[in-house]
């Protein structure tokens, strides 16, 4: 009998829930069209209304404020087109990010590149306040866009939004968009506390199917629709027959997600049991707020591509701290920003926990991390 594998890669996708499963094979039955106004046509409205007052709940907002996509990266590059403005005002037409921001984000906006400045961030990970601050002094007067991620996927490293909005407002016409698709779900997130002016998320990366995904706005913005036209589904905001069956699965998911402190209890065993293991181990992002479920590390003189094939050959699904295209292993611009090394980087391995997470996955993982730091010190020991 095949013992069950340790998937350990949520920040990836993270599995649907069955309840989530269940929701979207009774959703499948629904013949009708959001936009139909007969009897199976109103059904299939209230199901679609029903999980956008479930998702605006997870996020601090009412079901109005929410823009339903295929995903983040859609929802991202729709905020990021030049669309998004206060009412009665111009759209921006100048972007700030920081450093550590997913592609979705660095690559995924319309601004012409002398628009776009790069705030740093430090050896942690956090956005450099000082460089914001002195980068919306130098625009006042401009109409600027700030686009900072909540929690970064690689590391798990949480920004301080709450002071990032503080300084936008201090500039009088910044708007600030953050890409949550990391954080939500995983921490709290709400929106109108925070004082943000928009943010995106991906309904996979909380137990939701995949190709589903918002916008949510706050009061007083708008977003004019800039990749989908056509229909007026969504308010008119993004065109295109909304996927009922996925978008009421992730209604589910975001009343289902939790904050159980049990990911956090769980990623640090982990990172105690690889450090008795070795002890030149790197958590990086160590010295900041991180996400509860996310633990980024690398071991000095492990490569990350060759641990990732031995993991999965021991039943346990991880990833590479750096950034993947096409199966292959790249070096992460995010611990770059950071200033890790490119020695180092090439080793980084990043667990994320998720809603089925147990102590079992993280012994198992111990166990073929084990086989792997033998192995390396062994060849250590030679090579001395």
């Amino acid at each position: 009998m095949t013992s069950p594998r340790a998937y350990l890669d949520h920040n990836a996708t993270s599995p649907v829930r069955p309840e989530v499963a269940a929701a979207v094979a009774r959703a499948l039955g629904l013949s009708g069209n959001p936009s139909s106004v007969h009897a199976e046509g109103r059904a299939a409205r209230a199901a679609l209304e029903h999980a956008r007052a479930q998702v605006g709940r997870l996020v601090g907002v009412g079901a109005g404020r929410v823009v339903f996509t295929s995903g983040g990266t859609e929802a991202a590059n729709a905020v990021l087109s030049g669309g998004l403005r206060r009412a009665g005002e111009a759209a921006p037409t100048r972007l700030i990010i920081g450093a550590t921001e997913h592609p979705c984000v660095a690559a995924g906006h319309r601004f012409p590149a002398d628009a776009v400045t790069v705030i740093p961030v430090d050896a942690h990970g956090v956005i450099d306040r000082a460089a914001l601050a002195e980068t919306l002094d130098r625009h006042r007067g401009e109409g600027v866009l700030v686009s900072v991620h909540a929690a970064n996927n690689e590391t798990g490293v949480i920004q301080p939004l709450a002071d990032i909005v503080a300084l936008a407002r201090g500039h009088g016409r910044a708007l600030v968009h953050s890409d949550a698709v990391q954080a939500v779900g995983k921490i709290p997130l709400d929106l109108s506390a925070l004082g943000l002016d928009a943010l995106t998320l991906s309904g996979h990366k909380f137990a939701a199917p995949r190709g589903v995904g918002a916008v949510v706005l706050a009061a007083g913005v708008t977003l004019e629709p800039a990749l989908l036209r056509g229909g007026g589904q969504e308010g008119r905001l993004r065109a295109g027959t909304e996927n009922l069956p996925g978008l009421v699965g992730m209604g589910v998911a975001a009343e289902m997600a939790g904050f159980g402190a049990h990911h956090e209890v769980l990623r640090d065993a982990m990172a105690a049991g690889l450090r008795a293991l070795a002890p030149d181990l790197v958590v990086f992002g160590v010295g900041a707020p991180r996400l509860p479920n996310t633990l980024s590390f690398a071991i000095p003189g492990l490569d990350a591509a060759t641990a990732l094939m031995a993991l999965d050959l021991a039943g346990v699904a991880l990833s590479s701290g750096s950034a993947c295209a096409s199966g292959k292993v790249a070096r992460s611009p995010v611990l770059a920003a950071m200033g890790v090394s490119p020695a180092l980087a090439a080793g980084a391995l990043r667990v994320s926990l998720g809603w089925n997470s147990t102590e079992s996955d993280g012994t198992r993982c111990l166990a073929a991390c084990e086989r792997l730091v033998e192995t390396l010190y062994r060849r250590r020991g030679r090579a001395a």
